[in-house]
């Protein structure tokens, strides 16, 4: 993996979890016009089949230039895991208690004060949660990698194990060898940030 490649996923991930996080927010916590049809379209757009959208993405990767490429793929993942994400987070900041808030703007903060210094740590389990399920949606994830891309160099470990499997025979035990490999890096991110999870519980309802 090139650091090129690096650079982008992380700049893409960055960008994408504060997108997913103030747009959670506003959507759980805010009163606007649309918002109830918004809420209700978030969770409808994850609902729709990749299966059903990977022609328009796929059109839509050419024009752009990003098809046989893992940039395209960078853009088109969004599709499925922003949406379902975007909901799990409103749910999570509905359920921190809004006196908590409205405590903190008493006492001189502003709204996004309030949200940037109580709110957001202790929805902290919850982003991680959030950023973990996207993770593995991401890291897992078949039909799009299959479809997108075409240099056998910059296949998916999903597309990859595949290839185990040659018509009505599967070579078993590479294809289980290398599907623990592939699992490996998911298993050390959640046993990583595991206990950042629990730390998060309780940071930010206290004072100070």
């Amino acid at each position: 993996m090139n650091q090129d490649f690096v650079d982008l996923l992380r700049a893409f991930i960055g960008a994408d979890v504060r997108f997913l996080v103030v747009g959670a927010y506003a959507l759980a916590r805010l009163s606007f016009l649309g918002r109830a049809f918004m809420s209700s379209a978030v969770l409808i757009t994850y609902l729709v089949p990749p299966s059903i959208l990977f022609i328009p993405l796929y059109a839509q990767m050419r024009n752009l230039g990003l098809a046989d490429s893992r940039a395209g793929l960078i853009a088109a993942y969004p599709s499925f895991t922003v949406p379902f994400v975007t909901w799990l987070l409103m749910g999570y900041f509905e359920s921190i208690p809004v006196e908590l808030e409205e405590a903190a703007m008493i006492d001189g903060a502003t709204r996004f004060g309030a949200f940037r210094r109580v709110i957001l740590p202790l929805a902290a389990p919850g982003v991680l949660a959030a950023s973990l399920y996207a993770f593995t949606q991401a890291w897992n994830e078949f039909l799009y990698a299959l479809i997108f891309i075409a240099d056998d160099n910059l296949r998916t470990l999903p597309v990859g194990l595949s290839e185990f499997v040659v018509s009505d025979f599967a070579f078993w035990g590479q294809l289980m060898a290398a599907a623990a490999l592939a699992s490996l890096p998911v298993v050390v991110v959640y046993i990583y940030l595991h206990k950042y999870m629990v730390g998060g519980l309780t940071a930010g309802a206290v004072k100070g």
